[in-house]
């Protein structure tokens, strides 16, 4: 099938693109990397009535050090630029280490780091991962700017916090910190289909080796990003030991904002099975990188 008529417009600078949005609100949609806009379009799941590109405006663009020592990346950097940097790989390694675990290669070479997260699919990496990391996200309108948490960006599923005249143009990846501990890992049936679970965890210790913060956050078993909270929290003020792991899985395994689907790839069940087992493995990779 082929999409319905629209209008297409192609702005040059950010100014441009926001004036259109602002015209256009709701009826318009955001033309980033279009791996998932397009085909939702040609099968007439969405129905825009104008298309704003935004492959046209370099200041988008862009991947350079924060202020704060982490890494501001543009909303239209395409995700092979953020797995093949080095500036990514030294001070933010748990998106590096993510970057290969999305799609093929010739996704990644067309997709949008910014077009990911506002797209937020329930089922993608990326929400979970600046979710583990606390990352902020600038996002633009005609009336100025604001920056919004990690925890509040992600609202529902395919929910976000901006506001239909509104663009995401930057997202602000926190700095390694000392003592930390970062894994991610995801099963699916091959490398490159989304994932059946997957999750990010960030693990801190103080200077008595004892657990001074966890994060824990899943992917495909939710409507957005859920976070382990009450798994994490038994870690805190204890050495990071197998025995609190194992309590930590099975906790996030039993947790009621789990809301794991079943469908003819899995059940819902063998998902949260997978909750336990990746909880446990990330928690224990996560903490070894720590203490070292």
């Amino acid at each position: 099938m082929k999409p319905p008529p629209f209008k297409y417009f192609a702005p040059t600078t950010l100014d441009e693109a926001l004036g259109l949005m602002a015209e256009h609100g709701y009826d318009a949609k955001v033309l980033a990397g279009g791996q998932s806009l397009i085909p939702t379009m040609n099968f007439r799941l969405a129905q825009p009535e104008v298309l704003v590109d935004l492959n046209h405006i370099p200041e988008l663009n862009y991947i350079r050090p924060a202020a704060n020592g982490g890494v501001s990346v543009g909303a239209m950097t395409r995700q092979r630029q953020v797995e093949r940097s080095d500036l990514i790989a030294e001070r933010v390694p748990l998106v590096h280490q993510t970057m290969p675990y999305i799609a093929h290669p010739q996704i990644r070479n067309r997709g949008t780091f910014g077009g990911s997260l506002a797209h937020a699919d329930p089922a993608s990496e990326l929400p979970a991962v600046t979710t583990a990391l606390d990352a902020r996200f600038k996002i633009a309108g005609a009336n100025g700017e604001r920056w919004v948490p990690g925890n509040e960006f992600f609202v529902d599923l395919f929910a976000t916090a901006i506001e239909p005249e509104e663009l995401l143009v930057e997202v602000e990846l926190p700095p390694v910190s000392a003592r930390t501990g970062y894994a991610f890992r995801e099963v699916s049936r091959r490398h490159g289909d989304y994932a059946l679970v997957g999750a990010a965890a960030v693990v801190t210790l103080d200077e008595s080796g004892n657990c001074q913060q966890a994060r824990l956050v899943y992917f495909s078993v939710g409507s957005g990003p859920v976070e382990a909270y009450q798994a994490t929290g038994l870690l805190v003020g204890q050495p990071p030991s197998t025995e609190a792991i194992e309590a930590a899985a099975e906790t996030a395994a039993t947790q009621d904002v789990l809301d794991p689907p079943g469908d003819i790839h899995a059940s819902a069940e063998f998902r949260r099975h997978l909750v336990r087992v990746l909880g446990r493995q990330l928690l224990t990779q996560a903490a070894e990188q720590a203490k070292g």
